[in-house]
């Protein structure tokens, strides 16, 4: 199978912003306040101390909020260190994979925290920078393509549809094929999570993302 090729300028009708958006945006206060290491009780302390070894703010983003529920935080802990330090799939699609899901989500601390991880790991700017705007990047290489339209069709529509699984799985491996798709899943749940707890950008950053309606990004990233 070829992958044809794709305009490199998408024009979709523009949905408005919902004004409950705006606001949220514009007055966005974290929800919860930041836990402090000498706050945590001693038996909590050994998993906050693996946080800090690959976290890029500290016990803060996500974990300010997991922390909350110390169980439940190490098994999120553990899982996440498979997703992202050793799964089977390539680290520059495993981060773009995120990214896809931070940018559907208007998740914005999950775009800040992984795109220079991103592009460490060699995902060009030009990709990242028409997925930041909600457009099918242009110029992606071939593996990434397959990635982009498996994540945004498991994402937007629910499914995988034969061709594409089967590109999938011949390009990748059946293994590669569930860890980007548990990957892309509990993203998802870090992008609610953030977003339910209304985590900023630290050091009061200008947020990466144009928030956007549910439906304009569907139908910018489906075009």
């Amino acid at each position: 199978m070829k992958w044809s090729a794709k305009p490199s300028t998408v024009h979709v009708a523009h949905v408005p912003v919902p004004q409950e958006l705006r606001c949220l945006e514009s007055a966005m206060q974290e929800r919860f306040s930041q836990i402090t290491y000498e706050s945590l009780a001693p038996e909590v302390r050994p998993l906050a101390d693996d946080i800090l070894k690959v976290s890029s703010a500290a016990l803060g983003g996500p974990y300010n909020a997991l922390l909350r529920s110390p169980d439940m935080a190490r098994r999120c802990f553990d899982f996440l260190d498979y997703l992202r330090f050793k799964t089977s799939v390539n680290k520059r699609l495993n981060e773009f994979a995120i990214l896809i899901q931070a940018r559907i989500s208007n998740a914005q601390y999950e775009w800040w925290a992984h795109e220079t991880i991103a592009r460490r790991a060699g995902l060009s700017d030009g990709v990242m920078d028409a997925l930041r705007a909600c457009q099918r990047p242009p110029a992606m290489q071939d593996d990434e393509r397959l990635v982009f339209d498996f994540c945004i069709q498991l994402s937007l529509n629910h499914r995988v549809p034969d061709a594409l699984w089967q590109e999938a799985v011949t390009q990748m491996g059946e293994q590669a094929v569930v860890d980007l798709t548990v990957l892309s899943g509990t993203y998802v749940m870090v992008s609610m999570l953030l977003n339910a707890t209304q985590v900023g950008i630290p050091g009061d950053g200008t947020p990466p993302l144009e928030v956007l309606d549910p439906l304009e990004i569907r139908n910018r990233l489906l075009a």
